[in-house]
């Protein structure tokens, strides 16, 4: 099979490694959830040699993502596990990290209210969150190419949609994790991260 190819995924990898890298380099072991293509997993394991980098997705997308597992093998690939963030319990062991990239603004409210509350219930104090992709700031878009965006996930789907940021921080802080730096991104994304309390 040859493998998927997502243009945006080729841009974005480069800065958002250069934000990860320095958070995740002492970490072992990372969940991405929603890998789709593969991509980001076969480009970000390879820079954290330390780590052990699980993608996950929905079934559809496993091919894809064992496809660019062949292509461009790297030894601390795991995976791909069959997650669905609105089942539990999640098909994944203990880990410090979790990466998730575009995945919010195609989920449901209610699947990024679960994959939030998953993820605070598999970190441990002290691990992380780190969330990319367009997000509203004080419910106003921060670009008009955003708020096209957005009006055709509405048009695709009802439930799609850019989430504001300050949703997904109370979201975040009711369960136990504190925004700990907001990165801006090119294109007019934004790279949130999240870190799980450490217990005093």
């Amino acid at each position: 099979m040859e493998p998927p190819f997502s243009p945006a995924s080729a841009r974005n990898a480069g800065p958002i490694l250069k934000v990860i890298q320095p958070l995740f380099r002492d970490r072992l072991d990372i969940l991405e959830i929603g890998s789709g293509t593969g991509q980001h997993a076969v480009t970000f394991a390879p820079a954290l040699p330390g780590v052990r980098w699980h993608a996950s997705d929905l079934l559809e997308h496993h091919a894809g993502i064992r496809a660019w597992m062949a292509a461009c093998p790297a030894p601390n690939v795991r995976g791909p596990l069959a997650l669905d963030v609105t089942q539990r319990p999640w098909p994944v062991g203990s880990v410090d990290a979790v990466f998730s990239a575009n995945t919010a603004h195609i989920m449901s409210w209610l699947a990024v209210c679960a994959m939030f509350s998953g993820v605070a219930a598999l970190l441990p104090p002290g691990g992380l969150f780190c969330l990319y992709g367009p997000f509203n700031l004080a419910g106003c878009f921060t670009s008009a190419s955003n708020e096209a965006f957005h009006k055709s996930l509405r048009a695709r789907c009802a439930h799609m949609g850019i989430r504001d940021r300050d949703a997904l921080v109370g979201l975040a802080t009711t369960l136990g994790m504190q925004l700990r730096a907001d990165h801006e991104m090119p294109a007019n994304n934004r790279l949130l991260v999240f870190g799980a309390e450490r217990a005093d």
